[in-house]
């Protein structure tokens, strides 16, 4: 497994790290992920190390807290071979304490991840969305306290927009407080957003991607094509309108451009539109999810091998959307292009 730094940081991290959303199996919408129990979280956790990723990403608000209670039972005995990533933010309760980012709020929530992980410390703490009610010296200087404690080791975020991202590094900046090094977000050939801002943003500030749903909520598994209804018991039915969206058209002709490759190949789909991200650039690590043994085994083939340039240029071009504003004068215009050259191919700065 190719591991690789996590932005600017020292933190070494594997290419592919695992998505533990698929645990525990509580509450209606992250319960509807997958119910792995321990015994068989800890029999995928074996794989996983096994092929080297190390990295084990969940959340609080996952299955209510089940997802992080199962992983810390599934890696219990062997915690110094893992790098634990978890996430808070998001509301667990309907009280006034129970969501957001303040002071009280992230030191009660850090307190009880370690509780259910059942360890003294959390290697990336992230926090699942900006909260704009408290103030960003509140949020950076009690992770600076947890840092100093020693009961978090980095903090990065998700699901930021630019301005928030970059408030928060040069809040940090000026206060000397722990900078954010991982953003932990949504990328993948049908959802490109995260190439307009964010990538320049964290190639130039030094924070690495971790990349969620990389087969776009499930609709790059080979099971949605053109001309065919989706399986009955798919849970894309359940969870679709809590995804990204996607353009149906653009959609059948990434998956027409993946077929083509998967072809050439003898790769599976999954195993393409992750590789795909694997060379993109500011990318540390995808967050691959499994709710069984095959699935994983199956995704875990997404590395030690390359596309082509014909084969990534193809995959471009079937998944390009035109650039919004104010990008799309660097696209087309020579003057504003030479200010910005592209970090790769397709006009993304």
């Amino acid at each position: 497994m190719e591991y690789r730094r996590l932005g600017a940081s020292g933190l070494q991290v594997p290419a592919l790290s695992f998505g533990a959303g698929t645990f525990g199996g509580r509450g209606e919408l992250f319960g509807n992920w997958g119910d792995t129990d321990a015994r068989e979280a800890r029999r995928l956790v074996d794989i996983c190390l096994d092929a080297g990723v190390t990295m084990f990403d969940t959340a609080d608000v996952y299955s209510d807290g089940a997802s992080e209670e199962v992983l810390g039972a599934a890696i219990k005995g062997r915690r110094d071979q893992v790098i634990i990533s978890t996430k808070t933010g998001l509301p667990m309760g309907e009280g006034p304490y129970d969501a957001g980012t303040s002071r009280s709020r992230l030191i009660k929530a850090c307190e009880d991840a370690l509780r259910r992980l059942g360890t003294d410390h959390i290697d990336l703490f992230q926090l699942h969305a900006f909260d704009a009610g408290t103030p960003i010296e509140e949020v950076l200087a009690t992770l600076d306290d947890l840092v100093r404690a020693g009961k978090i080791r980095y903090s990065g975020v998700s699901n930021f927009s630019g301005w928030q991202l970059m408030k928060s590094l040069a809040v940090a900046d000026r206060e000397g407080r722990s900078r954010y090094v991982a953003h932990q977000v949504y990328y993948s050939l049908v959802g490109r957003d995260y190439e307009w801002e964010l990538m320049p943003l964290g190639q130039r500030e030094g924070v690495g991607a971790v990349v969620w749903s990389p087969l776009g909520w499930g609709r790059l598994t080979g099971r949605v094509r053109r001309g065919r209804p989706l399986p009955e018991g798919s849970r894309l039915h359940r969870t679709a309108d809590f995804g990204p969206p996607v353009d149906e058209e653009r959609l059948y002709d990434v998956v027409d451009a993946l077929d083509e490759i998967a072809e050439e190949t003898g790769r599976a789909i999954p195993q393409i539109a992750i590789n795909w991200l694997l060379r993109r650039p500011t990318v540390a690590s995808v967050l691959i999810g499994a709710r069984d043994e095959h699935q994983l085994r199956q995704n875990l083939g997404a590395t030690g091998w390359s596309l082509t340039p014909d084969q990534v240029a193809r995959l471009d071009r079937a998944s390009a959307t035109p650039a919004p504003y104010p990008y799309f004068p660097y696209e087309r215009q020579e003057g504003f292009a030479r200010l910005n050259p592209p970090l790769i191919g397709g006009g993304i700065r």
